[in-house]
């Protein structure tokens, strides 16, 4: 229909997000392209129902398969979908028609590719900025512009040395200044300062009221709460924002006039900037040390975002919770701290008191990002990529420097902290810098490794002496000082609490089923509300799926003497379940009956993986027709996986 046609290209025309999704390989585009129609679609079919106005930014689908392709987030934006802190929501008040809009351009680019491609004689879509609108005329005298070309990779010649200098300084800088938030006097100095048993009682006051109201799905603990409460705290009642300081002797408005000598005094607190807020007034010149020691912070209280994350990190660290100090290129910082109970780094910005809102820079206030470097205790590590939806266009501006000189820089100023914490707590180091940095959005599984992200599998793959299969990061579960001194391993999966409980390692619990996995591949964890039922099955439209989990324990020097399993699962009309050990030598079938099996005297191995294969089941709902798990909801302390491995010396 050539008015249909016409229309479409005349949103294409001004839709930047679907031009540079169209920009994308075939195979990348028709992936992703399914998803943001799904999202759509899901509105559209059932406007009144909440849970499908909201995307989850964390989840595993969106973070990997849609964030780091181009185009794709703004896609979502332009249907109407806007950030909160932990989710992309449609409003109420956003157009149903503009939503529908976009949908339909998607989806009639989407038919055409699947289509075919076009005959030879028609004429191939032009660059993105053109796409569906004939090239502008010159203006008279201008000499008409050459045809648009690719994004330029970042320069290959050798970078000036005092860029490299340059540059080395802020990361070495900043490499040193973090350690000062690990001086236990400073902590306690810090302490002082924040009404710590306050908003302890303030988080486990919400902890309660969310796990009462939401029992089931309820999965952040005590510690994200009074993540949020510190937050509130340090911004409402701590510190406050400076732009130009009131006259000390009238009290009236001064004006930022250039820079004046610091003391002896300002230098000793680290202050090698002082601004002059000259008072028109009374013309009284004003200092404004800008302070970088996080001890004279604590009594100044003021600042710009440099004091404000320089001063809540260290609150961080004060308060038990594992945080980092984050530099941004672009003239600004902030700080991370690591959630227990969802495995991840979250984003934390004292200045706006918002968590877990990393597009805030980018996607919000439009910033043309380029270097985000994390610092801390244990590492270094370029998190650039957590915080853009638009890697191409980053990694066109990133040109202070190569990027193999960056990776090998930053390799040099943690390998050996690395290696030291590394002997000591191999699991969880390994677990932060293989499943968080890698799998949680780092390195997205359908792009090419960036070369920044190749300096992290770099690193692993040093620090793990070759054990860890980089192509597909999942967790492995390695034995801890006190199940190698005790010989056994002992694990246990609650679906209703989708919670893993260690308990041979002091009863660790592991919140979500997915952060305990090895390998999937088409599974989900389905939560039934209308029948209180939970299970894990093959993703909807599957035909089948596959998931295992991994035991290693060579790193710590032991072997695998015997095993004794319990697994569940259930099948309907003829959907099939297969579970199976696989050994280094051999293959055990598995009965998933829900009944503790033992195999004594295995072969002479130091790996395992417990593997489950879903398939079959019939019409449209096959997908539910295979089941791992099934177990009421309100069974809340039910297990329906146990795994018991005895050890011996190697």
């Amino acid at each position: 229909n050539p008015k249909v046609e016409l229309g479409q290209q005349e949103i294409m025309a001004g839709s930047q997000g679907v031009n540079a999704l169209c920009e994308n390989p075939n195979d990348v585009f028709l992936d992703v392209s399914k998803l943001l129609l799904t999202y759509a679609d899901n509105i559209l079919r059932n406007p009144s129902e909440d849970k499908y106005r909201s995307i989850r930014i964390g989840n595993p689908t969106f973070s990997t398969r849609l964030l780091p392709i181009k185009g794709a987030v703004e896609c979502l934006f332009e249907m109407g979908f806007q950030e909160a802190e932990t989710h992309l929501v449609f409003p109420k008040s956003a157009s149903v028609e503009q939503l529908r809009r976009i949908r339909e351009t998607i989806a009639a680019e989407r038919d055409m590719r699947l289509r075919g491609p076009l005959p030879v004689s028609a004429p191939a879509p032009g660059p993105s900025s053109t796409r569906g609108q004939p090239a502008a005329a010159p203006a008279s005298g201008e000499t008409p512009a050459p045809p648009s070309a690719p994004l330029p990779a970042p320069a290959s010649q050798p970078t000036p040395t005092d860029s490299r200098m340059t540059f080395f300084r802020t990361l070495q800088s900043n490499f040193q200044h973090v350690m000062l938030y690990e001086d236990v006097a400073l902590q306690e100095k810090a302490l002082a300062h924040i009404p710590a048993e306050r908003l302890w009682t303030a988080a486990k006051e919400k902890l309660q009221e969310a796990q009462k109201a939401d029992p089931v799905t309820w999965k952040l603990n005590v510690e994200d709460l009074l993540l949020l409460e510190l937050l509130r705290w340090f911004k409402s009642e701590f510190f406050s924002w400076v732009n130009s300081l009131p006259c000390s002797r009238c009290g009236g408005p001064t004006q930022a006039s250039g820079q004046l000598p610091p003391s002896t005094d300002d230098l000793r607190w680290d202050a090698h900037r002082v601004e002059n807020h000259f008072c028109t007034e009374c013309q009284l010149v004003n200092r404004f040390p800008r302070y970088n020691n996080p001890e004279k912070l604590l009594e100044t209280r003021r600042g710009r975002c440099g004091e404000w994350a320089n001063c809540f990190t260290l609150c961080c660290r004060a308060m038990g919770l594992e945080a980092r100090y984050i530099w941004d290129s672009t003239d600004h910082v902030w700080t991370e701290v690591y959630s227990t109970s969802q495995s991840r780094w979250l984003h934390c910005d004292p200045c706006e008191n918002v968590c877990d809102k990393p597009l805030l820079y980018e996607i919000g206030w439009g910033k043309k990002l380029s270097y985000i470097i994390a610092f801390s205790k244990d590492e270094v590590v370029d998190v650039t990529w957590r915080y853009s939806c638009k890697h191409e266009e980053v990694l066109s501006r990133r040109t202070k420097v190569q990027e193999d000189w960056l990776r090998q820089t930053i390799n040099g100023q943690s390998a050996a902290i690395q290696v030291s914490v590394i002997t000591t707590r191999a699991s969880g180091v390994l677990l932060l810098l293989v499943r968080v940095e890698l799998a949680g959005g780092f390195l997205p599984s359908c792009a090419p490794v960036s070369p920044v992200a190749s300096h992290l599998l770099a690193v692993c793959a040093r620090l793990g002496g070759g054990k860890l299969y980089l192509q597909n990061p999942g967790f492995v579960f390695i034995p801890s000082e006190g199940e190698k001194k005790e010989k056994i391993f002992h694990l246990q999966y609650n679906p209703a609490k989708d919670q893993y409980c260690r308990i041979s390692n002091k009863s660790e619990t592991i919140q979500g089923w997915e952060n305990g996995v090895w390998k999937k591949e088409s599974i989900f964890r389905k939560v039934e509300n209308d029948w209180q039922m939970v299970y894990i099955a093959c993703t909807e439209g599957s035909s089948s799926g596959n998931i295992s989990w991994k035991f290693d324990c060579g790193p710590v020097g032991l072997k695998i003497r015997s095993v004794s399993l319990r697994v569940s699962s259930k099948t309907f009309h003829s959907g099939k379940v297969s579970w199976r050990i696989n050994l280094k030598q051999e293959t055990i079938d598995v009965l998933g009956d829900n009944t503790l099996h033992s195999f004594p005297n295995l072969s002479d191995t130091t790996e395992l993986v417990l593997e489950a294969d879903l398939s079959g089941g019939e019409s449209e709902t096959s997908w539910q027709h295979a089941q791992l798990f099934r177990q009421s909801l309100k069974e809340a302390e039910e297990t329906s996986l146990e795994i018991i491995i005895h050890m011996e010396d190697a």
